[in-house]
């Protein structure tokens, strides 16, 4: 059986993934920062949960996160 994967560097999404029941096959640190996820696609579902995530609160939470954490960074 092939397993599908599906791949994200964005942490934020990886965790809406895990909160809608995806099994987490990897995750790793590459060379150039950049984070990658994968998780186990085999029912197609990611896609959707992605789009869905945009739509979210949660998707509202990490943009208020991600303004915080400029404002502290700036100054």
């Amino acid at each position: 059986m092939n397993i599908n994967i599906y791949k994200t560097s964005d942490i934020a999404i990886a965790a809406f993934l895990m909160m809608k029941g995806m099994t987490l096959i990897s995750a790793t640190r590459e060379k150039n920062g950049r984070f990658r996820f994968e998780f186990d696609n085999t029912n197609n579902f990611a896609d959707n949960f992605a789009v869905e995530f945009v739509n979210s609160e949660s998707a509202k939470f990490d943009a208020h996160v991600k303004n915080l954490k400029n404002i502290l960074f700036k100054n």
